[in-house]
């Protein structure tokens, strides 16, 4: 027994709870397994069932799981089937989130439940497909976990499955035996492990550090000499450009390019704000790889008309023009996609994730849906409009492409289309979508220099409208109406000064809840 066992077996009345909510190739199904052997050949009995989540993360595979002491039974318990709120001792998330929807089923509760999850973030789709910032805030998921539960054992578990080259089931288990949740000794854990046959010593090696991490997270003092400390794992990584990177770039914009990119780097240096050079290095980068160095050129020429404008210690002006700007003049198409698609990061990306090994092949199928207008777009101009036009051209794409394409990427003939696709970078400038877009950026960078002399802080809200533009297809179509919509009000707003700004960032969110 362990020293957080404070009624002896014999004399235990209700079973040991334990809810466990894991997305699917996770191995929840396995970690259930491993839990039920240690209790069954232990001397207790051990139940599990299973409720499947629902298909494109919303909402995850749920394990519930009862033990109970074989000392002192007269017979089988009734055990129960499905987690009752209010009446779950033990919570293991493999993400975050999950935490968070099990804190809404009632799951977790201040007087019984502890808390074993990952920090880690595995985006749902409601915050994948927001038109703006969808993301929940991981701090304030962080603070309510550990206001609704009894005990919170944290760390960065999915981190640590790619560190030891293991599954995060093997680090939530070894993290379960270090919270102290159930009688069984760190040993009896481990034979779980080694009963199952397959992946033996990854499995105890990722044990090993989440055992260690989840210690941490309620002693952080824990000392180590070998490899990262355990506290090194306990919140995940932080999302966006580091403060390093951001302080080279404001510093030594040079030191973040490379050689064909100095001249640039230079002028970024030498004319514009420091503030605004990390964005500005960045939109060189983007916009050089999108098209060419003479794009490139373009992006500086046309935020420099805009950093002439901005008298602002902040520059926050230039810098959120630069940010738009940037992802504006590399639109997605057709090229674009192609282009992402068949990098030689990306492979190596997929083949990590899967961990391939040299001696096994590994398929990627592109799932492809295109549009007329995704077509006619990369054409050139007077080609475009006429297959826009024509009815046949439109039922032709139609008829190839309503119910999908299944393309291997990694075939000779897939790769080679998307490869061929992704080299037509030349014939951009010529095409219907390229000359379209550079309108619509004149005219938009137009208003922000129009506005700018009046209304600083006006103009910096008509810069931060082209947030609603992105994507492609159906998802370009909406966001595009909406901004045609806040632009359209901009005369209007600009009567009353006083408001004009909060009136305008009023009417951007809600073009981005829609």
């Amino acid at each position: 027994m362990t020293a957080l066992m404070t009624t002896e077996a014999s004399t235990r009345t209700r079973p040991i709870t334990m809810a466990i909510l894991a997305m699917g190739g996770e191995g929840g199904g396995v970690l259930a397994d491993w839990l039920v052997y240690v209790a069954e050949h232990n001397d207790w009995y051990g139940q599990s069932t299973s409720v499947p989540g629902v298909a494109q993360r919303t909402g995850a595979t749920v394990y519930y799981l009862e033990f109970f002491p074989r000392a002192g039974a007269t017979a089988y318990p009734v055990l129960g089937t499905m987690p009752t709120p209010g009446e779950v001792d033990v919570v293991v998330a493999s993400e975050l989130m999950e935490a968070g929807r099990a804190i809404t089923r009632g799951f977790i509760t201040p007087e019984r439940t502890t808390v074993v999850s990952s920090t880690s973030r595995t985006y749902a789709m409601p915050e994948r497909t927001a038109m703006g910032e969808g993301r929940v805030d991981s701090e304030g998921l962080l603070q309510a976990t550990r206001a609704a539960s009894k005990r919170f054992v944290r760390g960065d578990f999915a981190r640590i499955a790619d560190d030891t080259g293991s599954v995060i089931s093997a680090v939530l288990f070894g993290a379960i035996a270090s919270a102290d949740v159930l009688p069984f000794t760190r040993e009896q854990f481990e034979d779980a492990i080694r009963a199952g046959g397959k992946g033996i010593d990854a499995s105890l090696r990722a044990f090993d550090k989440g055992f260690s991490v989840a210690a941490a997270s309620e002693r952080p003092t824990i000392e180590v000499t070998i490899g990262k400390r355990p506290d090194d794992y306990l919140d995940p990584v932080p999302v966006g450009p580091s403060t390093a990177d951001i302080a080279r770039a404001t510093e030594d914009p040079s030191a973040m390019v490379g050689s064909r990119l100095t001249a640039q780097a230079a002028r970024i240096a030498r004319d514009f704000p420091a503030p605004a050079r990390f964005n500005l290095v960045m939109g060189l980068k983007r916009t050089a790889e999108y098209q060419d160095i003479a794009y490139a050129n373009l992006f500086l020429d046309r935020v420099a008309t805009v950093a002439a404008l901005d008298t602002d210690a902040s520059a926050r002006l230039t810098t959120e023009t630069a940010r738009y700007t940037a992802l504006w003049m590399t639109y997605e198409d057709t090229i674009r996609v192609a282009f992402l698609k068949t990098r030689k990061k990306r492979f190596e990306r997929v083949s990590g994730e899967a961990r391939v090994s040299d001696e096994q092949l590994m398929e990627v199928r592109e799932y492809l849906h295109p549009q007329i207008e995704e077509v006619t777009d990369t054409l050139p101009t007077a080609l475009g409009r006429w297959m826009l036009r024509s009815k046949a051209a439109n039922a032709l794409i139609y008829k190839v492409t309503h119910k999908g394409l299944k393309l291997n990427t990694s075939s000779v003939w897939g790769y080679t289309m998307l490869y061929t696709m992704a080299r037509m970078r030349p014939i951009r400038r010529r095409s219907l979508r390229f000359g379209l877009e550079q309108q619509r950026i004149e005219t938009w960078l137009g208003l922000i220099r129009q506005y700018a002399p009046v209304d600083y802080a006006f103009a910096c809200e008509i810069a931060e409208c082209a947030q609603v533009i992105k994507g492609y297809g159906e998802t370009h179509a909406r966001g595009w109406a909406s901004f045609e919509g806040l632009m359209a009000q901009v005369p209007a707003l600009s009567a009353d000064p006083a408001t004009a700004a909060t009136r305008l960032v009023a009417l951007r969110k809600a073009a981005l809840t829609n």
